[in-house]
């Protein structure tokens, strides 16, 4: 298997995990569990769901955050943080790492707001977070595209935990049964166009350091640029994750962290200025110029909320004592998605 990239992490080939030999499984295991040991992100190709339906996806996701404000209130997220569902205008959310207390939530607002808006979307028949749909005469067609998409990344959701087992020395089919509830979340993001220079000077965000909380992450991004994740070997320091045509980008959540001990990296990431105007030439403001508006769809995988995440067989023992005291899948996720709200 080649791994390449125009970035520094490895592109995998799903589909030897599907249909290769034992022994060019055995070397695809191996490469993947180094690059997600190493930085905890890396680009999936032959990962089974067509451009054209990707394609189609972002192309709904212009259509609704091009409606009028008033419009895409329909559908307004609830007003609990842990209701991840519906629609999140700008400056609605606050991104942060491991900050829990509201003065220094509320100042990290003030300082440099979240410059983006989101739609978020669960399995349909979640009866404890439901969905918040646009009215159809809204956006015809819009639920029902959604909900086919959702169902689509449940089949790279086994795909990837099966591989991700394998890499580990376990069953295939290990990390099913934390996830057979499908607490998952789509969600569609846009980044409003936005001064570079006021980014550049960290007067707004677009989505600041952090790691993902769940188990895993895919992610779906446009040509604009923007994503960087931190350089393992240099804390502070993050390098770019640059959008590759048929691939999707997979990084490891903090449950996957936790259950490994940490051998696999729930790495932080943000998303600032594109590579090529980070070192533009400034005029007498500081300007870089204008970031046109970038749009993304991450699939966050989560774990079924009754689960108790703890180090699991083979990643501890007494040369490597546990590293984390058992969680609540639940009771994590809505601590982290109340901080944000």
């Amino acid at each position: 298997m080649n791994a390449q990239s125009t970035s520094a992490l490895p592109i995998i080939d799903l589909d030897v995990f599907r249909s290769a030999s034992p022994q060019e499984v055995k070397s695809a295991a191996d490469e993947l569990l180094a690059a997600l040991k190493t930085i905890g992100f890396v680009y999936i190709k032959n990962h089974g769901i067509p451009q054209p339906l990707v394609d189609e996806a972002f192309s709904w996701s212009a259509r609704f955050f091009s409606l009028p404000l008033s419009e895409k209130m329909k559908a307004p997220h609830p007003p609990e943080g842990w209701h991840h569902r519906g629609y999140s205008s700008p400056g609605r959310e606050k991104v942060t790492h491991q900050v829990f207390d509201q003065d220094s939530l509320a100042s990290l607002r003030q300082k440099a707001p979240d410059a983006k808006e989101s739609f978020d979307i669960g399995r349909e028949d979640d009866a404890r977070m439901r969905n918040v749909w646009p009215p159809e005469d809204v956006m015809p067609g819009f639920r029902g595209f959604f909900a086919k998409f959702y169902r689509r990344c449940f089949e790279l959701e086994d795909d990837i935990l099966s591989a991700i087992a394998t890499c580990l020395d376990l069953d295939s089919g290990y990390f099913h049964r934390f996830h057979a509830g499908r607490e998952n979340q789509l969600r569609l993001l846009c980044y409003p166009e936005v001064d570079a220079g006021r980014l550049q000077r960290g007067e707004v965000e677009r989505i600041g350091a952090h790691t993902d909380y769940g188990t895993m992450t895919f992610l779906f991004q446009d040509d604009v640029g923007g994503l960087e994740v931190e350089d393992p070997n240099n804390k502070g320091i993050f390098k770019p994750v640059p959008s590759i045509p048929g691939t999707v980008v997979l990084n490891i959540g903090d449950f996957l962290q936790r259950w490994s001990n940490d051998i696999l990296k729930s790495t932080m990431h943000r998303v600032g200025v594109p590579p090529e105007l980070a070192g533009a030439r400034r005029d007498t403001a500081g300007a870089a110029g204008v970031l046109r508006p970038r749009y993304s769809i991450p699939y966050f995988v989560g774990t079924d909320g009754h689960v108790t995440v703890d180090c699991i067989p083979g990643c501890y023992g007494p040369d490597r004592p546990k590293r984390y005291e058992p969680v609540n899948a639940r009771e994590y996720i809505d601590l982290r998605a109340n901080a944000a709200y």
